[in-house]
């Protein structure tokens, strides 16, 4: 299959922000460049259908989270149960509160997970957000504040209230 030049262009764009979604879903920057690469090939398939709606952004996006999520249902998990968990303190700043940050959203469920890469990382609208997860928008609400309140709690502090948006 010969690749359009459109669609070329629009990879060459989108790449970096679909990669950096996915290492936000899984954690891992070699999973995400493989869930970067299957959703930009199922884009590139199904591109003369989406492209003359102006909707290739939306599908990638949705295609990637699709991917993850699909990974998780059929996958077990590869963490590895130990007794002791080790002191993870970071500063404001400071990349060790990146890892810390990264670490409390790997404790979330994918679907949740997920929730909240979209909806504060992209930045994306309840309604985006529940479109591309094929969900309510009362699911994102409720997704969105129980999975912040589990962020909260397991950095073991007290966050700032991030309003949700309805």
């Amino acid at each position: 299959m010969e690749c359009p030049e459109e669609f070329t262009e629009f990879a060459a764009a989108e790449m970096a922000r679909l990669r950096r979604t996915a290492y936000l879903l899984c954690g891992d920057w070699h999973a995400a460049e493989d869930l970067t690469q299957i959703a930009l090939t199922k884009t590139l398939l199904a591109w003369r259908r989406i492209s003359k709606q102006a909707n290739a952004h939306a599908y990638a996006h949705r295609t990637l989270v699709n991917a993850y999520l699909g990974q998780r249902r059929t996958k077990k998990s590869g963490e590895i149960p130990v007794r002791d968990l080790p002191e993870l303190l970071g500063q404001p700043g400071t990349t060790e509160l990146r890892v810390v940050l990264l670490a409390a959203l790997a404790t979330l469920p994918p679907q949740a997970r997920a929730v909240v890469v979209l909806r504060y990382w992209e930045d994306l609208s309840v309604d985006q957000v529940a479109e591309i997860l094929r969900c309510s928008a009362g699911t994102v609400k409720s997704q969105s504040a129980r999975s912040l309140k589990k962020l909260r709690e397991s950095l073991g502090r007290s966050m700032p209230d991030l309003a949700l948006a309805d």
